[in-house]
C-alpha cells in the first residue's frame, strides 16, 4: 500500500518539528530543513547537502516540496505584475507584485479559491466559494515570486476571505515568521477581512498581525447592499469587535473604504465616517473604485474623492489616498481569471 506523501510547505515550523521528531531526528534538523526550503528556495532534497544521504532517503519516502511557475504574468507600465496560478486540481488563483519606493515591493496573496462572501463590487466574488487553500498554495505564492526579486511586504487583500480559512492562514503566518523561514516582522504582514467578528477575535488570540477591515460604507443599508456579510455582523457589531481587537503597541487597524460614486463618497458619509471612528486607533485607507466590465459602479470623480479625504484629515483622521496600480492589465482581484476564463 502506499504511503501518501506529505508537502512539507504544508507544515508550520512546529508541525514540521513533530513531523521530523516522529522520525527520530533531532531539532536542529527542523531548522535546516526552513532554511533549505524558504532562505534558499531549494525544493530538491538531494541539494541539501548538509543532511545525511539516509535521511534524504527517508524524507523522499514520506514527503515531498512543492514548487510553482506562474502560468500567465501580466507586466503594467508601473512596474505591478500579476500572476495566475494553476493549482494541481485545475483551479486557478492570482497574485499581484506591486513596485513601491526606493526599490520595495507588496505581494497580494490570495487566501481562497473564488470567495464566498459575495460582495457586491467585488469580481472574485462573482465567481462564489470553491476551496480553500492550503498553508503551502499560500506560502507558494510567495516562494514563486520571490524569484524575481525581494518581497518586503505581504498582504492577505487577494482571491477569498482569510477569515474563512483561519487555520491554514494562521499555519502560513507561522512560517512567514519563523527565522529559519522567510523571517518576516508580523509589521511587515498584514490581512484583510471582511468583517467575520468570531473569527476576528480567534485571530487576535491565536497570532500577531496587522489587521485591516473592509468597511466602505457608513450605514447598515449600504453595507448591506455592498457587502452581504453586515447582514449578520452590523456596523455596531464590527466596529465593537474592532475596539475589542487586541492591538500591539503603536499599532492601528485599518479600514479599507472603496469610494463609489454616489454611493458612499459624499460629505455626509465622511462625516459618518469620523463618528464610526471615534476613539478607535485606526486609519482610512481611501480606495477609489477600480471599474470593470459587468459592473454597475462608478469611480467617483477627482473633486468628490479629495473633498472626501479633506474632510477626514481636517478631522484627525489619518486617510491615505491609495495609489491605484497597474490600470493597464487585469489589476483588480479576479480579473485575470475571468478573463482567461472566457477565452477557454
Amino acid at each position: 500500500m502506499d504511503v501518501e506523501q506529505i508537502d512539507l510547505k504544508n507544515l508550520s515550523p512546529d508541525e514540521l518539528l513533530e513531523f521530523l521528531s516522529g522520525m527520530g531526528k533531532e531539532r536542529f534538523r527542523c531548522e535546516q530543513l526552513l532554511r533549505w526550503i524558504y532562505k534558499r528556495g531549494v525544493t530538491d532534497l538531494d541539494e541539501m547537502t548538509d543532511l545525511s544521504k539516509a535521511l534524504r532517503s527517508e524524507l523522499k519516502q514520506k514527503a515531498f516540496i512543492s514548487d510553482w511557475q506562474p502560468e500567465v504574468v501580466e507586466t503594467s507600465t508601473d512596474g505591478t505584475r500579476k500572476y495566475l496560478f494553476r493549482l494541481d486540481d485545475g483551479h486557478s488563483i492570482e497574485t499581484v507584485r506591486i513596485p513601491m519606493d526606493n526599490d520595495r515591493a507588496t505581494l497580494c496573496i490570495s487566501s481562497q479559491v473564488g470567495c464566498a462572501m459575495a460582495c457586491d463590487f467585488c469580481v472574485t466574488g462573482s465567481f462564489g466559494f470553491t476551496r480553500n487553500l492550503t498553508a503551502a498554495e499560500i506560502v507558494n505564492q510567495v516562494c514563486a515570486v520571490a524569484k524575481e526579486g525581494a518581497i518586503n511586504n505581504i498582504v492577505f487583500m487577494g482571491m477569498g476571505e482569510p477569515l474563512h480559512n483561519l487555520d491554514n492562514v494562521v499555519r502560513a503566518l507561522k512560517i512567514f515568521y519563523a527565522t529559519a523561514g522567510f523571517d518576516y516582522s508580523s509589521r511587515k504582514v498584514t490581512l484583510s477581512t471582511c468583517g467575520l467578528v468570531p473569527e476576528m477575535k480567534e485571530l487576535g488570540e491565536r497570532i500577531v498581525v496587522n489587521l485591516a477591515v473592509s468597511l466602505n460604507a457608513t450605514t447598515d443599508e449600504v453595507r448591506d447592499k455592498l457587502m452581504p456579510i453586515n447582514r449578520k455582523y452590523p456596523l455596531d457589531v464590527l466596529m465593537d469587535a474592532c475596539r475589542r481587537y487586541p492591538l500591539a503597541s503603536h499599532r492601528r487597524i485599518t479600514f479599507e473604504y472603496i469610494l463609489i460614486k454616489d454611493l458612499n463618497d459624499s460629505l455626509a458619509d465622511a462625516r459618518r465616517l469620523v463618528k464610526l471612528l471615534h476613539g478607535l486607533r485606526g486609519k482610512i485607507n481611501l480606495i477609489p473604485f477600480n471599474e470593470h466590465e459587468g459592473s454597475p459602479y462608478r469611480c467617483p470623480d477627482e473633486a468628490a474623492i479629495q473633498a472626501f479625504q479633506t474632510y477626514l484629515l481636517n478631522r484627525d483622521v489619518v486617510a491615505i489616498r491609495r495609489a491605484s496600480k497597474g490600470q493597464d492589465i487585469s489589476a483588480a482581484c479576479g480579473q485575470l481569471k475571468g478573463k482567461l476564463d472566457q477565452q477557454q
